[in-house]
Parts: structure tokens; C-alpha cells; sequence
């Protein structure tokens, strides 16, 4: 089959819009919409001169997602003194899986000349993920600790490098799982939290200066297609699962969508659109509330609803 855009063997045919593309055609159309992204997300503020640069740290794991997002966002600000990219990677201690994906993130910053920051959950917190799934005191899914010290650690690191955003590789997939598992549970304020976090455009988001704000860039590209972008640009990209996943649930809802998708192609498209419109209207009808009452964990200082944040109890069951 031909590329619908010139005579080139297509390589890829996107069900939900019924275009074949070529490899070129391909690439050009994923990093449209990642810029496109960029700007209806009103990421690069208009005050952001050379003399006073936007700091973008970038969740940088290795996996396909987030060297795609570092690829196109250093090709499409590489040349913009306004803009300075940082590679951020969490080394959790997975014994032979984040080793080398760590190689891929140490390959691909020395290849586009970022800045490329290291943190492990070893010398941050004392332990490492593999013990942690052997202890497991809580009785909980490994995904539930790590995601815990995860982002306790991303939050930490986007304050020390003093960013100004602080980007994460989800995907269309990523994003239409977490919206459709926020409606099947009925939790209108989660969804209103999404998108003060992540999800709405800076200039529509309720105010939060306790935190770094978030980006999602990538989120207009199915998963598969940032696999396939990933390989035709033979990007040092580590696509391997990580050993302790186990989110049930998240499973389930991958595999319902899996299925709409094959039987209704645009599914997942539809299903984030419909959430992102719902989600800031939420946002907008819960902005006049207090909100959470947030204070200092007692223990590490960080921000949290508890007296104790959830990261230090968790490890004080730990230790």
C-alpha cells in the first residue's frame, strides 16, 4: 500500500483516521502533533526570553515514551535559547531491568547534548524495589510503592533543578486508560485534579504553587505508534516491561480498550477529548472550594494532606 501522501511504501495504516503514511510522513505527522500539543497546552509562556529560559525537566525512563518525547522535544527547541531540557531518571532497583534502560537515557542525552540527572530510590530512601516486593508489609501491588517513591522523587528533583515544568511521556493510551478507570469509579474530583495537573492548558488551571506543573505532550499519540517512531528513528529505547508490574485493574481497562479500539476505531481519541472538556469544567466548579487542607509532612518536609506523608509511612513499614 501507497503513502496517501506520496508514492513511498507506507509502513503504517491508522485505522482510526484511515491514512497510510511512509516513514517520513509517519515521523512528520507524530511530531506535528506533539508540537501542536505543546501549544494548545500553552507550554512555552510568552515572558520566556534567552535572558530568562524556561527549565523543562523531562521524566526520562528509557522506555519508548519518554526517549520519543526528549527526541522531539530537543529537535523542536534545540535552536530556542528560551528553552533548556533536562533528563530526569529514577533508578528504583530492579535487578537487569532499569540498568539498561538507564544506558538508553545515559545514550540518548549524550547524543542530544542534554543535561541528564540520575536519582535512586537506594540512595534517596535506603532500599531498592526488589526488596521491597520481597518484604511487601503492606500487602499492596509493587506499581503501588514505586509509584509513591516515584513521584515523590520527580517532585523533589523538578524543585532542586528549579523547573518550570516538569514533562512525563504518557501516551493516547496512557491518558484514555486513567480517564475511563476516573469515570467507571465516579470520581469527579480526581478528574478535576487531573486537569489542574496535568491535563489542562497552564493558562485554564487552577493555581498550585505548591507544586511544579505538569505536561503530557505525547498524550495525542497511541502507543503504538510511539513504538513504531521509536524504530524507524533507531532510537536507544529499552521496550521491555518491568518485571514487578501488576496493576490489575489497569490491565483490564487496557484490554476493554484494546477491543472498542479494534471493533471502533477513534475510540481512545474520543474517550480523552469527552474527559478533558469534563475534567475542566470540574475543575472550574470545584475552584471556589478550599481544597485540601496541605501542610508539611512532619518527617521530610514535602507537601501532603497528611501529618505524615504517604512516602514516609510507607517506609517507616518498611523498615
Amino acid at each position: 500500500m501507497d503513502c496517501n501522501r506520496c508514492d513511498e511504501e507506507a509502513v503504517m495504516h491508522a485505522a482510526y483516521s484511515g491514512q497510510h503514511l511512509c516513514a517520513d510522513h509517519f515521523r512528520e505527522s507524530v511530531e506535528k502533533r506533539v508540537r501542536r500539543r505543546v501549544r494548545r497546552d500553552d507550554l512555552v509562556p510568552h515572558d520566556a526570553t534567552p535572558e530568562n529560559p524556561q527549565t523543562w525537566v523531562i521524566g526520562l525512563s528509557g522506555g519508548k515514551d519518554s526517549v520519543v518525547l526528549t527526541q522531539i522535544l530537543d529537535e523542536t527547541f534545540a535552536a530556542d535559547p528560551r528553552i533548556e531540557l533536562v533528563g530526569l531518571t529514577i533508578h528504583e532497583g530492579i535487578e537487569g531491568y532499569r540498568d539498561k534502560s538507564l544506558e538508553a537515557c545515559v545514550a540518548l542525552a549524550e547524543d542530544l547534548g542534554i543535561r541528564h540527572e540520575v536519582a535512586t530510590y537506594e540512595d534517596e530512601f535506603g532500599i531498592r524495589m526488589d526488596d521491597v516486593v520481597e518484604d511487601d508489609p503492606e500487602n499492596m501491588a509493587a506499581c503501588a510503592y514505586c509509584g509513591v517513591f516515584r513521584r515523590d522523587l520527580l517532585s523533589k528533583y523538578a524543585d532542586e533543578l528549579e523547573a518550570d515544568l516538569l514533562l512525563t511521556g504518557h501516551n493516547l493510551d496512557d491518558e484514555a486508560q486513567t480517564a475511563l478507570m476516573n469515570f467507571l469509579e465516579g470520581d469527579i474530583e480526581q478528574m478535576a485534579k487531573h486537569f489542574d495537573a496535568s491535563l489542562g492548558p497552564l493558562s485554564e488551571r487552577s493555581e498550585q504553587e505548591e507544586f511544579v506543573p505538569r505536561a503530557k505532550p505525547l498524550r495525542d499519540v497511541p502507543e503504538k505508534e510511539v513504538a513504531l517512531y521509536a524504530h524507524i528513528n533507531d532510537l536507544p529505547a529499552h521496550i521491555t516491561e518491568c518485571p514487578h508490574a501488576s496493576e490489575a485493574y489497569r490491565g483490564e481497562i487496557q484490554q476493554l480498550l484494546y477491543d472498542l479500539e479494534e471493533n471502533h476505531p477513534g475510540t481512545r481519541h474520543s474517550i480523552l477529548s469527552g474527559y478533558e472538556d469534563l475534567a475542566g469544567i470540574l475543575s472550574t466548579a470545584f475552584s471556589g472550594d478550599d481544597g485540601a487542607d496541605l501542610r508539611d509532612c512532619v518527617e521530610c518536609g514535602s507537601t501532603t494532606t497528611r501529618e505524615v506523608c504517604r512516602k514516609c509511612s510507607l517506609l517507616e513499614s518498611l523498615a
